[in-house]
């Protein structure tokens, strides 16, 4: 029998990335949570790859970010780099813009660095309860919140939880998912593949070369930490508990090479391509892997994921403390099952890109043409920047009071613009501080003329004005007496350019949407 209950407004399942963000993220909003994982600790596998700058800058407000890149490769790393073999000279090349250098439109750079450096930055990050090894058997919605069924993998004790909301971040083979019915569309699994960490004496080919992928006609090399270690990622072979993983390694390596590969452990792994048909279910919400599988191609899955996190978590405290109507919740899915089709999208023309580059390669190769020459790029010189894709989301839903100026998204160019639905505009303050650092946990009112807005009445919601430099005012579409609404995930949700808005227009730019 079930041990007694245990009760919290969110019960998060899923102890990766999206999980620990959303973990932190409420714990900052006053909201207690309970995470549990299924797997006894936090994953020793690499992973995900990259943190761009959007994520970056969420960890900025988390008070994370300097520790993170503190841990994670040196800028030149934030780079691809294309050969025949690892030992072979580039034939081709990308930086990563926003992780290679710094970008003006970010007060952040993205970096390089493994999944498992991140996880227990992101695990320090909040003190509420996390449960590893806890395994979700049961799921029961009722009227007024979930009770969820944990099971202890070591001693099978069972126990009940209460909570209020559920946010599922447990994979693409997500266990809540599947209990709830929720189908998938796209392409599906793309694949198995294996991932192999190992240590080898790689420098004299990449030393004076640094990437943060080596893309190979043999697989995808990856350094894992700046002290050391490696990952090769490799379609998995028909009977893979037979082959010889080290000797495998060395032989993708190049021919010639003498170079052993001391294995530490071998992973494989399913590459899917699918978004949920709802990222809502109830009080449950899905998230990250769970509610749309990325191809790794890019980095953009894990990234994302913390999107959601993001845009969810503020939305449920506002629903928690009473400030927001239940049916903010709404716009969730209203506004992140769109990006996240949009970011597939993404993830599968970079696929076919690098595919396309390997496959004029072997051409060379077989033709005996111009090698070891390099290739015309089939991208601009911005491809793996992608910054439209993570600055220039457009949110479209009952949160965002546009005014009729908001132009479409605009691929993976990003041009800053404080229209409503985007990501309020980084613009420098003095104190090398952003107009990013001044938003926080409420609603901020960013405006050239504070002491025309002070007097709003706005209670219950969170509201803090914050003075715009006249400067800024005009790239913002603002006179001198407008206005900014910004949302506490730095999304803009209204703009008045002339002044404050006559009766209850602004309380109800806060409010949000209600329940039907």
């Amino acid at each position: 029998m079930p041990v007694a209950d245990t009760e919290v407004a969110v019960l998060i399942v899923g102890g990766g990335p999206v999980g620990l963000t959303a973990r932190a993220l409420l714990e900052r909003w006053g909201v207690r949570t309970l995470l549990v994982e299924k797997h006894g600790e936090l994953s020793p596998f690499p992973r995900s790859r990259l943190i761009n700058v959007r994520s970056m800058e969420i960890f900025r407000g988390l008070g994370i970010a300097d520790t993170i890149t503190a841990r994670a490769f040196a800028p030149e790393y934030g780079r691809i780099r294309f050969r025949d073999t690892l030992q072979d000279r580039d034939f081709a090349t990308a930086p990563m813009i926003g992780i290679n250098a710094p970008v003006p439109e970010s007060p952040v750079t993205g970096v390089a660095t493994s999944q498992d450096r991140l996880e227990p930055v992101l695990l320090g990050a909040a003190d509420t309860p996390v449960r590893f090894g806890t395994e979700l058997v049961g799921l029961t919605e009722e009227a007024d919140g979930v009770v969820a069924l944990l099971a202890d993998r070591r001693s099978h004790e069972e126990t009940r939880v209460r909570a209020r909301y559920v946010i599922a971040a447990d994979g693409a083979d997500s266990t809540v998912r599947r209990r709830l019915g929720i189908g998938t569309d796209g392409p599906g699994p793309m694949g198995g593949f294996t991932t192999v960490v190992f240590d080898a004496g790689l420098d004299r080919w990449c030393a004076r070369q640094p990437a943060g992928v080596y893309f190979t006609a043999h697989g995808l090399f990856a350094p894992l930490y700046p002290e050391g270690g490696w990952a090769w990622f490799a379609p998995t072979p028909d009977d893979p508990e037979r082959v010889d993983w080290p000797e495998r390694v060395s032989r993708a390596l190049g021919t010639g090479t003498a170079v052993r590969a001391d294995v530490v452990r071998v992973q494989h792994w399913v590459m899917n391509a699918c978004v949920a048909d709802r990222f809502r279910h109830g009080r449950i919400l899905l998230a990250g892997d769970a509610a749309h599988a990325i191809p790794i191609v890019g980095g953009l899955g894990m990234n994302a994921g913390v999107a959601d996190a993001h845009n969810l978590c503020w939305k449920l405290a506002g629903v928690l403390h009473g400030w927001a109507d239940p049916g903010l919740l709404d716009t969730y899915e209203e506004e992140r099952r769109p990006v996240a089709h949009r970011t597939l999208r993404q993830a599968v023309a970079n696929t076919r890109l690098m595919l396309d580059v390997q496959r004029r390669r072997r051409e060379q190769l077989r033709t005996g043409e111009a090698v070891p020459g390099r290739l015309e790029l089939p991208w601009s010189d911005r491809y793996f920047a992608q910054l439209g894709l993570v600055l220039g989301v457009t949110y479209r839903s009952a949160a965002v009071r546009t005014d009729g100026g908001t132009p479409p998204d605009s691929g993976t160019d990003y041009v800053p613009i404080a229209e409503p639905g985007r990501r309020m505009p980084h613009f420098p303050l003095a104190h090398h501080r952003s107009t990013l650092d001044v938003l926080g946990t409420w609603f901020t009112l960013l405006t050239p003329d504070p002491s025309r807005w002070e007097g709003q009445s706005t209670a219950p919601w969170p509201l803090r004005v914050e003075p715009l430099p006249h400067e800024h005012a005009d790239a913002c579409g603002l006179g001198p007496h407008g206005a900014l609404l910004v949302r506490p995930d730095g999304h803009i949700a209204a703009r008045w350019r002339g002044g404050p808005p006559d009766g209850s227009a602004l309380r109800t730019a806060l409010t949000g949407p209600a329940s039907p």
